[in-house]
């Protein structure tokens, strides 16, 4: 009986720790928001009430703070572009601001765009080096097994074979090219 108290306390404990992890802050309504995930970016650092411990770096960079993927040479400013694109705009400061945030909203796309482009070539290079290891396999003449549909091994024979490795020189043509 002394065991089940034990278990019993110790779970108690583990669930109320949850609720330690939470955020606390005043919207721009002025309303006292609870929750377990950080604020948005827009909430100044002055209106957070309560954070868990040790999440200075949990809270996302607000978008100005995140550097434009621009073809300004290494070392200059992302803003160094957008006054140039300010100035160029006749009109109120609002015609401005919506200019800026388009670019920036522009630069946030290319970058993300360009994420994407690397993530896909890496799929590929990693790919093309399966498929390489596979061929040189197939090329060596060794016997080659897979699992059909029942999950048991079967070897493959001249047809199979045959499909397999066109099947291979396809994943090497596609991938592979440089």
């Amino acid at each position: 009986m002394k065991m089940h108290k034990i278990l019993l306390l110790a779970v108690a404990c583990t669930w109320a720790m949850g609720a330690a992890a939470q955020w606390q802050w005043i919207d721009k309504d002025g309303r006292k928001v609870f929750s377990d995930r950080p604020p948005p970016a827009e909430i100044p650092e002055k209106s957070i009430l309560k954070q868990p411990a040790g999440s200075q770096s949990a809270r996302p960079a607000p978008a100005a703070a995140v550097p434009a993927a621009t073809d300004a040479p290494p070392g200059a400013t992302p803003t160094a572009a957008t006054p140039k694109l300010a100035a160029s705009a006749p009109g109120s400061g609002k015609d401005k601001e919506l200019e800026e945030k388009k670019a920036q909203a522009e630069a946030a796309e290319a970058a993300k765009k360009k994420a994407e482009e690397e993530k896909v070539a890496k799929v590929k290079a990693e790919n093309c080096t399966r498929a390489r290891a596979a061929k040189s396999a197939f090329d060596a003449g060794k016997p080659i097994t897979q699992t059909n549909t029942q999950g048991e091994r079967i070897f493959l024979d001249g047809p199979a074979r045959a499909a397999e490795a066109k099947r291979i020189d396809g994943i090497v043509a596609s991938d592979c090219a440089r």
